[in-house]
């Protein structure tokens, strides 16, 4: 017989309590974003308006389960809405388009012929707060390809100090050898726009030696002198020089004679210098050539300017043919003629540097030898042949081509003997960069 259990020692079904189930709040699917609480909040009337529940604000935000107690400006979490989200991916997405479009204003890609003075004029900036955003000089090559960095007009203005009083009349400046539109813009303080305009020219306009623009001649009134205090081994003449001011200013700025002796601690007066509308006219690159030099190319320049010269495509056509008789790279050669003088016979530096290859009267003389006859560098063809029988010579003596035209302008015992100097290097990299176009 079984045992009889007795109905007390069953468990009760009343009794039993099914084990608690915590929900996991699931994460916000858009993120979470800010609520501040107001006046009559609730954490359930929260949780409703947010699409979320009580207890996984409570949980989200470290509240007191089943706790209410909820502070007027009390900041919670609480999820965003889809609308919420889209609006703020769309914000996100306009404020990158924002700054890449920033950045391609700000920044330039150098296209094949292009220059540092038509980049300016294209984007509306002066020359030299191109030049100076981008660390460059009136002489700096700049590459297809290179990035230029385009500075704001506000900002340009903001970083700018304030300038000095001023007064401004239109002058004339005449074309020298080598000149360009970017240079004497920068050289008479005048803007490139400024400069296009009054002379009714482009970016793209080529000017001759000789040519007469109309300038600005800005001449900014005389800086404020600035105070100087002796040290051991200076001159008078080497304070002169380090401050660009001449010795006659400093001596008359310090009402002195050129004899007098200085003392460790003496103080001077440096006089600020004026700016001048334009160097003087027996200096070019920053060289100074005697008044008989400078006579001897004005001569060659009129007789040039009254004889009969070819075109720049019959000057091309002399050039590729003159190369190839003498065995020179004719692309090297159209190159240099090019950067020389842009393929213009009429071409007459101050240092008297003559015709489409730029070659001076010794140098002629030195080309006349090589190619057993005496060449007359007022005649285009035998201008070129000397150019070119002078680029033979260099490439058979140079130990590379970088070398070799660097010869052409600097010559080549003082390229192996001294290295490049930074405006040969210019002009190594211009050619090489024209040479690759031809």
């Amino acid at each position: 017989m079984s045992p009889v259990i007795a109905p007390a020692a069953l468990p009760s079904v009343s009794t039993l309590t099914p084990p608690a189930v915590v929900q996991k709040a699931k994460p916000a699917p858009h993120g979470w974003t800010s609520y501040t609480v107001r006046n009559g909040d609730t954490l359930a009337a929260i949780a409703a308006r947010t699409g979320t529940t009580a207890g996984t604000l409570a949980a989200h935000n470290r509240l007191r389960a089943g706790g209410n107690h909820l502070a007027v400006g009390q900041r919670l979490s609480v999820p965003k809405s889809a609308r919420q989200a889209r609006a703020e991916a769309a914000r996100a997405r306009a404020a990158a388009a924002a700054r890449a479009a920033a950045i391609r204003r700000a920044t330039y890609v150098v296209r094949p012929g292009d220059t540092l003075s038509h980049i300016a004029a294209r984007k509306g900036v002066s020359l030299a707060a191109l030049l100076k955003a981008n660390r460059l000089s009136t002489r700096s090559v700049i590459q297809v390809g290179q990035k230029v960095r385009i500075p704001g007009a506000g900002a340009a203005s903001a970083r700018r100090p304030a300038a000095r009083p001023s007064t401004a009349t239109t002058t004339t400046y005449r074309v020298r050898g080598g000149d360009t539109l970017s240079g004497i813009a920068t050289r008479t303080r005048t803007s490139l726009r400024s400069l296009l305009s009054m002379n009714r020219l482009s970016s793209h306009s080529v000017i001759h030696p000789g040519q007469r623009l109309r300038v600005r001649g800005t001449t900014a009134v005389a800086a404020a002198s600035t105070a100087y205090v002796v040290r051991s081994g200076d001159t008078l003449s080497g304070i002169a020089v380090r401050h660009h001011v001449t010795l006659a200013a400093l001596l008359k700025a310090n009402h002195l004679a050129n004899a007098n002796r200085l003392t460790l601690g003496q103080r001077l007066r440096v006089p600020g210098r004026k700016a001048s509308t334009a160097s003087s006219s027996n200096t070019f690159a920053g060289r100074t050539y005697s008044s008989a030099i400078v006579s001897s190319a004005n001569r060659n320049r009129a007789r040039l300017a009254r004889s009969s010269v070819p075109s720049r495509s019959q000057t091309r056509a002399m050039v590729i043919a003159t190369a190839r008789r003498h065995g020179v790279d004719t692309r090297l050669a159209l190159a240099v003629a090019w950067q020389e003088s842009g393929w213009n016979q009429r071409q007459v530096s101050v240092a008297n540097a003559i015709g489409v290859m730029q070659v001076i009267p010794s140098s002629g003389r030195w080309a006349s030898d090589m190619a057993g006859r005496r060449l007359n560098l007022l005649s285009t063809q035998d201008n070129i042949t000397a150019g070119v029988v002078i680029l033979r010579s260099l490439t058979r003596s140079a130990t590379t081509v970088d070398q070799a035209i660097a010869g052409y302008y600097q010559g080549l015992y003082s390229v192996q003997h001294q290295g490049m100097y930074a405006d040969t290097k210019a002009y190594v990299a211009a050619v090489k960069s024209h040479r690759s176009r031809m």
